[in-house]
């Protein structure tokens, strides 16, 4: 079980007002990304449906690292467009202050997004079609590979094969709590 990542640059699809309230667009559908994968209108339905009859939320990080929470995701939702998405840094955190800062300075320019592909196949173009999504988290993240994407760090660099090693450490403690 792989977690990927999906970038979206501040102030195309997301917006920031009064330096710590963030809503836009975390995600698109029907847009190819750098991968070539394409998000189908309905991928996070079913994950979101879960959260909420979980009382769950989908956390928002830091730099996608699950030991920095800086804020809270008020409102995660799909529209026709793709995965909006509305929160507040909180600056009672040390580190949510200091995004809030870069964020002011425009040193931090995009989001995130955290998932786990859960039901995808591949066009007659090899592009992976991704139908079904697991959303973990909404990241801020300081810049995408290139200045125009919308992807995040994929592929098999040492801090997304850590990512992966925690995420699967997380899964499998939520399985073992899902036993209980």
């Amino acid at each position: 079980m792989t977690l990927e990542h999906k970038f979206c640059q501040l102030g195309t699809e997301v917006t920031v007002t009064d330096g710590t309230v963030i809503a836009g667009y975390a995600s698109l559908f029907g847009v190819t990304d750098q991968g070539g994968d394409v998000v189908e209108r309905g991928a996070y339905a079913a994950s979101l449906k879960r959260l909420e009859a979980k009382a769950g939320s989908v956390k928002m990080l830091w730099q996608h690292d699950p030991a920095q929470p800086i804020g809270v995701w008020e409102e995660v939702r799909e529209d026709a467009k793709g995965l909006w998405v509305k929160g507040r840094i909180l600056t009672d955190v040390a580190k949510g202050r200091e995004a809030a800062a870069l964020i002011g300075a425009k040193a931090i320019d995009g989001l995130s997004i955290g998932y786990r592909t859960v039901k995808s196949r591949k066009d007659d173009k090899g592009q992976r079609l991704l139908s079904e999504l697991e959303l973990w988290e909404v990241s801020l993240v300081t810049f995408p590979m290139l200045p125009d994407a919308r992807v995040g760090a994929k592929g098999d660099d040492p801090e997304a094969q850590a990512l992966r090693e925690l995420a699967a450490v997380f899964r499998d403690a939520r399985l073992e709590l899902a036993k209980d």
